[in-house]
C-alpha cells in the first residue's frame, strides 16, 4: 500500500517536473527567437504601437487609481507606526522608498499581469484554435515575428513608465494624506525624500520593471500560442498564464533584490 502511494507521489512529481522543464524550455526559446528578430526586417512598426498602445496607454487609469490608493494606504500604515517614536517626518522617506524599490515595480506589473496578460494569451489561444496562426505560417509569416515579437517589446518598454507613474501617483496620495489630514509638515515630508533616496533606488525599480515586463509578455504569449483544447483549452491557459507570471514576478523581486540591495 505504502509503496503504490510512494509510486504514484513519484509520477506526479517527474510529470510536473517534466511538464515545468518543457514549458521552460520552450518559453526560453521563443524569447531567444522574438529577441533575435528585433534586428531583422520587416520591422511590425503598426504592431508594436498598437500593442504599446494597449499596454501602456489604456492602463493609464488602472495604474494611477491603484498608485494613488496605495500611497494613501502606506502613507496612514506608516503615520501609524512612527508616530509612537516622533518620528512622522520620515513618513515621506519611507513611502518613497517602498514605492520607488518595491512597490511601485511590483503592483504595477500585477497590475498588467491581471489586465494584459490575460488578455494576450486569451487573443493568442483563440487565434491557435481558430488555425489564424497555421494561415500565418501557411502564407510564409513568421507568426512569432509577426505575433510575438511586437508584444514583448511592447511589455519591455511599457513596463519601466508605467512603475514610475504608479510611483509618482501613489507619491501624490501620500503626500496629500500626509500633509493635509495629518498635518505632518510639508517641508519635514519633503526633506525625508531629498535625504533618504537616490537615483540608485528609481534605476533599481526600474530595472525591475523592465524585467517584469519581459516575463509577463513571454509566459502570456507563449501559452497563448501553444494553447489547444477549444474554448475551454484558451480558459486554462490564460489563468495558468496569469498565476505562473504573478508567481516569477515575486520571485524575481526577491531575487534581484537580494543582488541589488545588498
Amino acid at each position: 500500500m505504502a509503496s503504490a502511494a510512494e509510486n504514484s507521489l513519484f509520477k506526479f512529481l517527474l510529470t510536473m517536473t517534466t511538464g515545468l522543464l518543457r514549458d521552460l524550455g520552450g518559453a526560453l526559446i521563443m524569447t531567444a527567437i522574438a529577441l533575435k528578430m528585433f534586428f531583422f526586417p520587416p520591422y511590425r512598426v503598426k504592431e508594436f504601437l498598437r500593442h504599446l498602445d494597449f499596454i501602456g496607454t489604456q492602463s493609464m487609469f488602472l495604474i494611477v487609481t491603484t498608485g494613488a490608493f496605495t500611497g494613501m494606504v502606506t502613507a496612514l500604515q506608516g503615520y501609524n507606526a512612527m508616530h509612537r517614536y516622533g518620528a512622522e517626518s520620515l513618513v515621506g522617506a519611507t513611502v518613497a522608498l517602498s514605492l520607488a524599490r518595491e512597490l511601485g515595480p511590483v503592483l504595477s506589473a500585477l497590475m498588467v499581469t491581471g489586465r494584459v496578460g490575460s488578455s494576450m494569451t486569451a487573443e493568442l489561444g483563440s487565434m491557435r484554435n481558430t488555425q489564424q496562426i497555421d494561415a500565418l505560417s501557411s502564407m510564409a509569416v513568421d507568426p512569432i515575428h509577426y505575433l510575438v515579437s511586437p508584444r514583448i517589446a511592447a511589455s519591455i518598454i511599457a513596463l519601466p513608465f508605467l512603475a514610475s507613474i504608479y510611483s509618482f501617483s501613489g507619491m501624490l496620495g501620500a503626500y496629500v494624506v500626509s500633509v493635509k489630514f495629518l498635518d505632518i509638515d510639508q517641508g519635514a515630508f519633503m526633506s525625508g525624500i531629498r535625504n533618504y533616496v537616490d537615483m540608485t533606488d528609481v534605476t533599481h525599480g526600474l530595472t525591475k520593471a523592465l524585467v517584469f515586463g519581459l516575463i509577463i509578455s513571454v509566459v502570456a504569449c507563449y501559452k497563448g500560442f501553444y494553447a489547444t483544447g477549444g474554448s475551454r483549452g484558451v480558459g486554462i491557459a490564460t489563468t495558468k498564464a496569469v498565476v505562473i507570471s504573478s508567481i516569477l514576478i515575486l520571485v524575481s523581486d526577491y531575487i534581484m533584490t537580494s543582488l541589488m540591495f545588498k
